[in-house]
């Protein structure tokens, strides 16, 4: 089963969370939303965003390998099905980054 999964998911946050899909998808979405040297003593977490201030067509593919890199390292629960770019309907040069995922050793119900 996959999840799709965006920082803007990071909305309902639970400290201590017990089920293991809720805490991996609480995982990817705060690592797509955290900027990387914004956290004290964990400057290497989250994602450098290199990609801000580049034109579209270049800045895709980067943010799509920066998200692949961080969701790999950060978050080892989750297997990258696919990086999807979300483009804002009122300004298309504003783009988040959303993912799909596969919860690995999920309890199927």
């Amino acid at each position: 089963m996959s999840h799709v999964i965006s920082a803007d998911d990071l909305s309902a946050v639970k400290l201590g969370e017990t089920d293991h899909a809720a805490a991996v998808i609480q995982d990817v979405a705060v690592v797509l939303s955290t900027r990387r040297g914004s956290v004290p003593l964990y400057r290497n977490f989250g994602l450098p965003m290199r990609f801000l201030d580049m034109p579209a067509n270049i800045a895709e593919p980067v943010m799509i390998a920066e998200v692949t890199e961080a969701i790999q390292e950060f978050v080892p629960s989750a297997e990258l099905i696919q990086v999807i770019p979300i483009y804002d309907k009122d300004n298309p040069a504003r783009m988040k980054p959303s993912v799909e995922v596969r919860i690995l050793h999920e309890q199927e119900s």
